[in-house]
């Protein structure tokens, strides 16, 4: 029990609450407490049965070890992407010497990015759309991430899906892509041959059975986006197939597909190193490295070269589309993000270096055995994985086993992305409906589904003979300008509109190393300026659109356009929705209080909260917390904001071993 002095103190106290701030507070009774045998002047730190985490959700759910979430992130950061885009990119813009603009902008644009995404949503612990409480105005970055989300959700399970349809094509003693005696081939089709093959006669009229095989078969290709023809049935089970994969996956959230990723997210490492082995002892694959990796310095000169590096990066690493906040939200709040960030972007670009030895020694071989050269054979995107690829896995002896491995790795790269890209749309649907559906993580399976399947059917029209030049289309635009758009403004929210100091000062209540100087460095110059001069770039050297021999007519890329304007469209539309709604509406103080952080901006735990300086959620009376305002001092005050911020308790603490509060203050109340 406390002494005679001590309850007179604490009746002194109470007075206090009553005076200074100029209303009555609520306060919880005090509770005796049996005397510890160890004496402290901290206060006990919360439990679990506190008041002070009642606002815990653990209905939301988290990773059920720290090698999900890892896992989890090198799935999303390393896909398709980083086996059949970036070999090329590097073989075409100087060999190794691509590699100084690619470290380059990684450390300056895509680290940074990738870092702060990830730290932002840890400390919030909510989705894309939830966490931006900290500025309400631009929660419209929220929706716009989503949007964009589904779009790519839509057609990139249409990508893996070419993947399943050649996969179960592989299951035969001959690749029906090897040869020119189906009944899909032309005429015109050819199987060159080293020493065999009229090489002008060749390149100007033959076609390749591989590519015959993916326009013929697999697309069943019409003759553009006007003429889009029947579903095929072939490719909507597939897709079916793709999409059942996915929700049995996901159907518990990130407990069932943290689970799955020990497996898909390193099952292709062990792919790629077999692959890699296979493709070195095959005659021919020391030239297909060596015109990889072969340096030509004078091209890094060139505009192009770090226009593509940095293009690179930034949609390998995978900032701005939600999924970064999505996966950090479920950490640990004490997670050192930082140094996770790092690894994993370290990983994902030493992945597309090593898959860049693997795709072109076995390009070497295919060079050798059919006698053209490899400036010929080697391909990007669809091109390398569907034809120039599976091409040369046809040439080589026991070619089913290694096209089943490698369509099998395929498929696996591509599911770690679809299952972070539903998980941002599920998480932020579920984070913003909480508020009016307490149940709603109830309801986490049937939701799953319902976006599953709404989105096999909206997949559909892309199983159709003009399928391709939709999805085309789609990766063209959805991937482009507006993600840019989003990432600029995202960068300027954060190291100016809330402030970069501010910002640091959360992050370091988790990491206590914070950001220094080359975070600030590049999050309020470098990277802006990266990401603007992308932009520029793209709409200087914007061109019409093509597919193969098809030119989009001006009613596709207006299609495409409409694409663009709905992925950035709730940016400016939520912001004028919000004025609206507020009681300042357009007006300069209501423009400041709508950048201003929302009461519920902190982290979601109120112990968390506690500790990081902000208003525990759900206590009665209205109270200001020094992070709305600079440097953490309230107007008209001349208080030293530290950290932790001291409650009543820690001022007092001759008290803490006879009393017990419900609620401790922020300092801002008394």
């Amino acid at each position: 029990m406390a002494t005679k002095d001590g309850k007179e103190e604490l009746h002194g106290i109470r007075k206090k609450l009553f005076t200074i701030t100029g209303r009555a507070v609520n306060m919880t009774k005090f509770s005796p407490l049996r005397k510890s045998s160890t004496t402290s002047n901290a206060p006990p730190p919360p439990q679990d049965s506190d008041p002070v985490d009642t606002s815990k959700d653990d209905e939301r759910g988290g990773w059920g070890g720290k090698f999900d979430f890892m896992l989890s992130s090198v799935g999303y950061a390393v896909g398709l992407g980083n086996v059949w885009r970036f070999p090329y990119l590097c073989y075409i813009n100087g060999g190794g010497a691509f590699l100084v603009p690619y470290v380059f902008m990684l450390f300056a644009a895509g680290l940074p990015m990738f870092v702060t995404e990830l730290g932002f949503g840890q400390f919030a612990s909510r989705g894309c759309i939830s966490v931006w409480t900290i500025s309400p105005l631009f929660k419209g970055l929220g929706y716009s991430m989503c949007i964009l989300s589904a779009m790519v959700a839509i057609y990139y399970n249409v990508v893996i899906t070419y993947t399943v349809f050649y996969f179960f094509s592989s299951f035969t003693s001959v690749l029906p892509w090897s040869d020119c005696n189906r009944t899909w081939n032309t005429p015109n089709c050819t199987v060159s041959k080293a020493n065999g093959t009229n090489m002008t006669e060749y390149l100007n009229t033959s076609t390749r059975p591989s590519l015959e095989y993916w326009d013929y078969q697999c697309l069943g290709r019409s003759d553009g986006l006007e003429h889009m023809g029947p579903v095929r049935w072939q490719l909507a089970l597939c897709l079916l197939l793709a999409w059942t994969v996915v929700f049995l996956c996901i159907i518990k959230g990130v407990k069932s597909s943290g689970k799955v990723v020990y497996f898909t997210a390193t099952f292709p490492y062990v792919v790629l190193f077999i692959l890699l082995i296979r493709g070195a002892t095959l005659p021919g694959s020391l030239k297909g490295v060596t015109f990889y990796i072969k340096p030509e310095f004078n091209k890094i000169l060139n505009a192009k070269v770090w226009k593509d590096a940095a293009v690179q990066i930034f949609y390998s690493l995978g900032p701005a589309w939600g999924g970064l906040h999505t996966l950090a939200s479920y950490n640990k709040f004490d997670n050192n993000f930082k140094r996770d960030g790092i690894i994993i972007a370290l990983i994902n670009c030493g992945t597309s270096v090593f898959a860049g030895f693997v795709i072109f020694s076995v390009i070497g071989f295919m060079s050798h055995d059919s006698g053209l050269p490899i400036e010929v054979v080697a391909d990007t995107g669809p091109g390398l994985a569907f034809v120039a690829y599976p091409e040369a896995l046809a040439r080589m002896p026991g070619a089913p086993f290694w096209s089943i491995l490698f369509f099998f790795m395929l498929f696996t790269l591509g599911l770690d992305s679809e299952f972070v890209t539903m998980e941002t749309l599920i998480t932020a649907f579920c984070d913003e409906l909480k508020y009016y559906f307490k149940d709603i993580y109830r309801w986490k399976i049937a939701i799953t589904f319902s976006f599953c399947f709404v989105f096999f059917l909206l997949g559909l029209p892309m199983t159709t003979g003009g399928g391709i030049y939709l999805l085309t289309l789609m990766d063209e635009y959805c991937a482009g300008f507006s993600l840019l758009i989003i990432a600029f403004t995202e960068c300027l929210v954060i190291s100016y509109v809330y402030g970069f100091n501010r910002f640091v000062r959360d992050m370091t209540v988790m990491v206590p190393s914070g950001m220094g100087l080359y975070w600030k460095i590049c999050l309020m110059f470098l990277t802006p300026v990266i990401i603007f001069l992308i932009f520029i770039s793209f709409c200087v050297t914007y061109t019409t659109l093509e597919y193969a021999d098809y030119v989009y007519s001006p009613g596709g890329e207006a299609l495409g356009w409409l694409m663009v304007i709905a992925g950035v469209i709730s940016i400016p539309g939520y912001a004028v929705f919000y004025l609206l709604r507020s009681s300042k509406g357009f007006t300069v103080q209501g423009m400041l209080l709508a950048i201003r952080p929302s009461s519920e901006w902190g982290p979601a735990s109120n112990k968390h909260r506690m500790r990081a300086g902000y208003q525990p959620t759900g206590s009665n009376q209205p109270m200001e917390t020094t992070a709305e305002y600079p440097n953490g001092i309230l107007p008209g005050q001349q208080a030293v904001a530290t950290a932790p911020p001291p409650s009543y308790l820690t001022i007092h603490p001759q008290l803490t071993e006879g009393i017990q509060m419900g609620l401790i203050y922020h300092e801002t109340s008394i």
